[in-house]
């Protein structure tokens, strides 16, 4: 693989600009994603060189020395992606033997109780999925991250790093995280047969109450499920909610929101969630019990028609066979939030403590290459932090999001993700979301919120 970049100064300059609108929001953190199957689905990632790990990220056989890699990317695309990338570091460094730990769990849920409570047993692994910006704050207000700024964040790195994501690699000072790719989260999916059997033209729904109508129609005009929503567990209708209200109210609004002011956003918060309880009328009957990559293998079966998901649920796409892009699938901005891109992202870092200190510096600063994140994020389905990662891998659809990215106008943080809110906060409204999710309690629902922030 090439180290050629592949756009201009020009456009480097451009990516900079990236989450402006985050700067309205004092302790924003950027969010890693949400793209594994909930606990009790596929609890197997990674590669054989991963047996012995327990499945659970409470730590398996490594011995010391060995690179122990915790992490949720369990699902069909983001497995791919997660070996693609072992097998780059392997090729440069044979000799590190990789004990992969997975710990499966929606938007992460699984890995904070691990992680935390093996960190401060003084037993970390050698690196841990992790989202850049606040989620690193319980870490580095007790000193459990190691300063990487020199050893990894060189200066070839700086420059080819996005300013503001080296900004969020450092919430205490420190650089401390190596981001490794940023998803959009205000995305719209669809099966292109079946819309076109329920005569409805996705880029026609201007929005959310334009997207109520195309779910009637397909209820009305084929067996297919509307649109393909877990609720088994809460990050799925919390960031629905997101959706919702950036494409009814905008970015503005959406700030305010995220930075506390949702009683001067009442009637707002509930016209959200008066719509959002609407939707619900259109999930699988069993959206209570399944995970959001089988609701999205519905919509590849053509049993489903939406999904609204971050872009890793392109990359399950991209794995199922002769399921292609702009015939079999496409996908358009959540309706009302055209120009925005609702941006989530991963990153890896460096406990206190750690077992493998040499190991675990080499997986970093290959984590921050340009080969590293074009091995990863085609298949990933998400967009390099680098700004000179080579397009020439990335397809159609990611080449498209890349060109949203660049031509948008703002890029707001995301609330299930991590990004908006401080961690006691985004739980407090995961609590929220999954009262709404039984029983649709539109008064309930504002309470909660309004009492989270």
């Amino acid at each position: 693989m090439t180290e050629t970049p592949s756009r201009d100064t020009v456009d480097r300059v451009t990516r900079r600009r990236y989450i402006a609108g985050a700067g309205a929001v004092a302790t924003v953190a950027v969010a890693g994603c949400s793209d594994d199957p909930e606990v009790g689905e596929d609890d197997g990632a990674g590669d054989d060189d991963g047996a012995g790990d327990d499945g659970t990220g409470n730590g398996g056989d490594a011995d010391e020395g060995d690179l122990e890699i915790v992490h949720w990317w369990t699902a069909g695309g983001e497995e791919e992606a997660y070996n693609a990338l072992l097998d780059g570091f392997r090729e440069q460094h044979p000799d590190v033997e990789i004990v992969d730990n997975p710990a499966p769990g929606g938007a992460g849920s699984a890995i904070d109780t691990v992680i935390q409570n093996r960190v401060l047993d003084q037993n970390p692994p050698s690196t841990f999925q992790i989202w850049p910006g606040q989620a690193l704050t319980p870490y580095t207000d007790e000193g459990l991250l190691e300063d990487i700024g020199d050893s990894v964040w060189d200066d070839e790195m700086r420059e080819a790093y996005l300013d503001d994501i080296v900004e969020l690699s450092r919430p205490g000072g420190d650089l401390v995280a190596v981001p490794i790719n940023i998803h959009r989260l205000n995305n719209l999916f669809y099966n292109v047969d079946v819309l076109e059997s329920a005569d409805v033209d996705a880029t026609d729904i201007d929005d959310p109450q334009g997207l109520m109508d195309a779910l009637q129609a397909v209820d009305e005009n084929t067996d297919a499920v509307p649109m393909a929503h877990q609720t088994q567990a809460p990050w799925s209708t919390l960031q629905l909610f997101e959706a919702v209200f950036l494409g009814q109210q905008g970015t503005d609004d959406y700030l305010s929101l995220v930075d506390g002011d949702v009683e001067g956003l009442e009637d707002e918060v509930r016209e959200a969630l008066e719509l959002l309880a609407e939707y619900a009328d259109y999930y699988p009957e069993d959206a209570g019990s399944i995970s959001w990559d089988q609701g999205n293998d519905r919509l590849i079966e053509g049993e489903a028609a939406f999904l609204h998901q971050g872009d890793w649920a392109a990359g399950q796409y991209e794995g199922a066979d002769g399921f292609e892009f702009g015939e079999d699938w496409e996908m358009v901005p959540f309706p009302g939030t055209d120009g925005v891109y609702h941006s989530v992202i991963d990153s890896f870092v460096f406990p206190t403590n750690n077992p493998s200190p040499e190991a675990t510096e080499q997986f970093l600063n290959y984590a921050g290459t340009v080969d590293a994140q074009e091995r990863f994020n085609p298949i990933k389905g998400s967009i390099p932090p680098r700004t000179d990662v080579p397009n020439d891998e990335f397809g159609p659809f990611l080449t498209r999001q890349i060109e949203d990215f660049d031509n948008s106008n703002t890029q707001p943080p995301t609330i299930a993700h991590g990004t908006a809110v401080a961690p006691a906060v985004q739980s407090e409204l995961e609590e929220a979301f999954a009262n709404f999710n039984d029983n649709r309690n539109v008064d309930t629902a504002y309470e909660a919120i309004r009492d989270a922030f």
